[in-house]
């Protein structure tokens, strides 16, 4: 993954032009402004498309070709733009529980930073979708932290990290995670499995963390939750429709690939599903 991250362009694309200092404030903009300039999405995978993680390739894809991607893409990019600041950062893999039974064994599906900041370790991850956290979150256990969204709290036992977020009066868990960096094997063996089979594969998902609301896409389901506000749902109906959606409130630059409506046409013949 020998290229150089392209500082300029990132800045370009996620309208960042404040001071570069390896500081808090500085980590605490660009978090804030990447999720809401570069969606979630994974069209790559619906489409049958290969995910590559080489810097090049991420940069092509989310900075001039103004695509979005998913959890691995969002957070190799931001590592490598970080890492071109002078930030110590860590990647490590996660096991996602939203939506798991207690006691379910699921695998390593997720992957996420760790950031030090002046000798403080924060949480960083730009790529959980819907439930992406919009600032950098402080490494300590039952510490409740607030975002311009939702807010956050860390709990640790026996070296194994949760991440929940409260929604309305209830603590909902995210994922789990421990502080052992992902080696590039692992990560491979994570793209690989993610990519190619499972939910990216069967399901339509995008979302995009705006100043005030949260936007989100599963399948034909078009939602918009407004920050301590209702929520506004729209059941689509039609490829035009998820181009629409996709190209316009998610800002992505659609690909010209044969492969796109077919595997938006399976979306919208499954209907509800």
């Amino acid at each position: 993954m020998a290229s150089k991250a392209n500082i300029d362009a990132w800045f370009e694309r996620i309208g960042f032009a404040g001071s570069i200092a390896p500081s808090l404030e500085t980590l605490s903009q660009l978090v804030q402004l990447h999720v809401a300039a570069i969606p979630f999405e994974n069209l790559d995978p619906l489409m049958g498309a290969p995910v590559r993680l080489d810097l090049a390739n991420l940069q092509q894809k989310l900075l001039f070709d103004r695509r979005g991607g998913f959890c691995l893409e969002q957070n190799l990019l931001f590592k490598a733009m970080l890492e071109e600041l002078d930030f110590e950062v860590k990647l490590h893999g996660a096991v996602v529980r939203w939506g798991a039974d207690d006691g379910e064994d699921r695998p390593v599906s997720h992957v996420l930073l760790t950031v030090d900041v002046a000798g403080t370790p924060y949480l960083v991850d730009v790529g959980f979708g819907g439930l992406t956290p919009t600032a950098p979150l402080r490494l300590r256990a039952d510490l409740e932290q607030a975002t311009v969204h939702e807010t956050f709290r860390l709990s640790e036992a026996d070296g194994l990290w949760r991440l929940d977020a409260r929604l309305g009066e209830d603590w909902k868990a995210l994922y789990t995670f421990d502080r052992t960096e992902l080696g590039e094997d692992q990560l491979l063996d994570v793209n690989e499995s993610v990519s190619t089979r499972g939910l990216f594969v069967e399901r339509l998902v995008a979302a995009r963390a705006e100043k005030g609301r949260r936007l989100a896409l599963d399948n034909l389901k078009f939602s918009t939750h407004l920050t301590g506000g209702p929520s506004e749902t729209r059941m689509l109906t039609s490829v035009a429709e998820l181009r629409e959606v996709l190209s316009g409130p998610f800002g992505i630059s659609l690909p010209h690939d044969e492969r796109l409506d077919p595997a938006l046409q399976r979306i919208v013949d499954g209907g509800l599903d």
